[in-house]
């Protein structure tokens, strides 16, 4: 499997920014998708996670209201749409597919990465 994350950028605090991830290489509707991120000097964190069908999502506290997963089995990609940025939201965001169609939290639960993609929110 192959992931492209992308839609990253630079973004004044209360903004907006939508993360897409493209997938390839497999049936990507029977797989749940996870976004994690990495600040600078913090350890990678979980972000969210969408069930195979996009039915059932899961949230970190820190984002819970603002962010909202989404995905488009049709077009194999899985959105993170970012609403109320904050400058503590600044990291690199990675999407995963974890090999089952239910949600994970953690990132051994993760089978494939994509490469990342830089999110900036500035005060």
């Amino acid at each position: 499997v192959q992931l492209q994350a992308s839609g990253g950028g630079l973004v004044q605090a209360g903004g907006s920014l939508r993360l897409s991830c493209a997938a390839s290489g497999r049936t990507f509707r029977s797989y749940a998708m996870g976004w994690f991120r990495q600040a600078p000097g913090k350890e990678r964190e979980f972000v969210a996670c969408i069930s195979w069908s996009g039915s059932s999502t899961n949230y970190a506290d820190s984002v819970k209201g603002r962010f909202t997963g989404s995905r488009d089995n049709a077009k194999n990609t899985v959105y993170l749409q970012m609403n109320s940025l904050k400058p503590e939201d600044t990291a690199v965001y990675y999407c995963a597919v974890r090999g089952t169609v239910v949600c994970g939290t953690s990132e051994p639960q993760y089978d494939y990465w994509g490469q990342g993609t830089q999110v900036t929110v500035s005060s």
